[in-house]
């Protein structure tokens, strides 16, 4: 139960980060957003070592497919674009390698 926790605060983490970055760069936001977003990529980082994993890389690849799934519930919940249908399917997908990779039989 650890794991999952981990990749979807990472997730949380990762994405609030970059918006802020995004906001800065983009949106005119003033340039004290980049504060808490780096705090929040820092966080990011942070919540990756939790993952159970031997190796970085394997836990960093299965972590794209729960990013790619918040990114898309963000996209949603925050800019106001729902996904549409070869989003949702390319999430599937993701969401479905993420699993093999972490949960496979080592």
């Amino acid at each position: 139960m650890r794991t999952p926790l981990a990749y979807m605060a990472a997730a949380i983490a990762e994405i609030a980060g970059c918006f802020a970055f995004w906001a800065w760069l983009r949106l005119d936001k003033p340039a004290w957003w980049l504060a808490p977003g780096i705090l929040s990529l820092l966080l990011f980082a942070w919540l990756l070592t939790l993952v159970e994993s031997a190796a970085a890389g394997r836990a960093y690849a299965a972590y794209g497919g729960v990013y790619i799934v918040a990114s898309l519930a963000w996209l949603w919940s925050v800019e106001g674009v729902r996904p549409d249908r070869f989003d949702l399917l390319g999430a599937a997908l993701c969401l479905a390698g993420a699993v093999v990779i972490i949960a496979g039989p080592r």
